[in-house]
């Protein structure tokens, strides 16, 4: 009888969170729900077999013990011993699967004592431990730890999905730097690129949303047609990114995104957009591009800002299309770009939404699940070798057919894994027209969706965010060379 009145109780409490307009409201309904579950003494005991609790506590007793005691040659060289975002496993999503709220104080008090630390040995006078030993230790600190990326999936006319969690991360300072957007996940990577905080303030309240229905409105003449057409696209396009190269827009805003778009002809490869690859490569360009499903909207040639500053073809010979069709999520390309370890994912792609909801009612171990997944992958690009051998005398065919593979193989989960509530997607509404008033739902699932990860993401980032902030200030006062500031998660 007690348990089933703890259920009830749980369930209401539940209920509360769903139904939570703000987020401190949802917190503190969350942190209720612990309390009662027993999840909150969960968290006190530091034992557990997710994670390497022994070496996290030996850790921490050495570093608190240095830093108490003023031993502060001691502490560089412990704190050099390894800075790792992963230590001893603690960065594994089921650490903060089991709490509604939070992980094992263990872990938050590590990484809080990793950040204290860090703050202690960038504050010491040059005289204890010389300037260039200090922003040699920082920079290889912060090589070593990672960075965190927010990648935007594809998302047809749910992409406003997408706002909510922006906006939601912006809110509580934990937008990452790195942020790459394929389909309609990039129109908000452009979106961010290109404006300020004090723009996207405005912009992202209401203000991209009313932009975007106007311009439907007016593009089609008060006549509501059920699908949006490339002109719709291009003159919102308009509305929402200025005319600006990936080049121009990093110095502006010092974001570093990236909009993936794949090859309309075959034996050509995918590209990722970004003031690295493609320094001036109109932005606005790239994201119709990322935005050109196959068989709706026409491919799209890219247009480039020359030495005179005039626009010019891009590859006139290469047209570009959906960049969800070959890699939704590049987690490997930002990888190798920005040292990218930690992946926070905004999932709105219907396809990766029916495959995650199939994957709940799957009721076996993780680690079957991730063979199958593995050899599911392996057949699948079997099957395109053997579509481009045999379908070759019929290029249309072979072309779907790889393209099908092609999306099918993706993997569409990163660390963090932000997706609304709902699996099942009207397909009319995807490349449809959506009233302001569905646009502002959207939005606000996403918000609701982001709350139950803040708290992950806020561990996960901290030490690193806390590397970039010293690492401004020794730049600042660095005269000897020429520093690039960074700002990341």
């Amino acid at each position: 009888m007690l348990v089933q009145s703890l259920s009830v109780e749980l369930t209401k409490i539940e209920q509360k969170m769903k139904n939570a307009a703000t987020y401190d409201e949802w917190k503190r309904n969350a942190l209720e729900h612990d309390d009662i579950s027993g999840r909150k003494e969960w968290k006190k005991k530091s034992k557990s077999d997710d994670y390497d609790y022994v070496n996290i506590q030996t850790r921490l007793k050495e570093i608190r013990s240095l830093r108490e005691a003023g031993d502060d040659i001691g502490l560089l060289f412990a704190l050099n011993e390894g800075i790792h975002g992963n230590m001893g496993g603690m960065g594994k999503s089921v650490l903060y699967e089991r709490a509604k709220f939070g992980t094992k104080v263990l872990i938050e008090e590590y990484v809080d004592e990793l950040v204290t630390s860090l703050q202690h040995i960038s504050s010491l006078p040059e005289n204890e431990i010389p300037f260039e030993e200090k922003l040699d230790f920082f920079e290889r600190a912060s090589h070593c730890f990672g960075r965190s990326a927010l990648m935007l999936s594809g998302a047809g006319s749910l992409g406003h999905f997408h706002t909510g969690v922006v906006k939601t991360l912006i809110a509580h300072n934990l937008m990452p730097a790195v942020i790459s957007g394929s389909s309609a996940g990039s129109v908000l990577a452009g979106v961010l690129g290109t404006h300020t905080e004090s723009e996207l303030e405005i912009l992202l309240d209401q203000g991209m949303m009313s932009s975007g229905q106007r311009v439907l409105e007016e593009a089609s003449l008060g006549i509501r047609r059920p699908q949006v057409d490339v002109n719709d696209v291009h003159q919102m396009l308009k509305e929402l990114i200025p005319d600006m190269t990936f080049q121009e827009a990093y110095e502006k805003t010092g974001r570093l995104i990236n909009v993936t778009i794949a090859p309309a002809e075959q034996h050509q490869t995918s590209r990722l957009m970004n003031a690295t690859t493609s320094p001036n490569v109109f932005i606005r360009t790239a994201v119709l591009a990322s935005c050109a499903v196959p068989g709706v909207f026409p491919p799209v040639m890219l247009m480039a800002k020359n030495v005179f500053g005039e626009a010019q073809p891009y590859l006139p010979n290469r047209r570009w299309v959906d960049g969800a069709v070959t890699d939704d999520l590049p987690a490997k390309r930002l990888a190798r770009l920005y040292g990218v370890n930690h992946y926070i994912v905004s999932q709105a792609n219907p396809l990766a939404l029916m495959i995650q909801k199939g994957d709940e009612y799957w009721f076996a171990p993780k680690s079957i699940k991730n063979v199958v997944r593995h050899a599911g992958r392996e057949a699948l690009r079997s099957g395109e070798e053997l579509s481009r051998r045999y379908l070759s005398p019929w290029p249309g065919v072979s072309k779907a057919m790889n393209m099908f593979y092609s999306v099918a193989a993706q993997n569409y989960t990163g660390d963090v894994n932000i997706a609304p509530s709902f699996s099942f997607v009207d397909p009319q509404k995807l490349l449809g027209h959506l009233t302001l008033k569905e646009m502002e739902e959207l939005a606000a699932e996403g918000e609701r969706s982001t709350w139950a990860n803040l708290e992950q993401i806020r561990i996960s980032s901290k030490v690193g965010k806390c590397l970039d902030t010293i690492l401004d200030h020794h730049s600042d006062h660095d005269v000897k060379r020429i520093y690039k500031k960074r700002k990341s998660v």
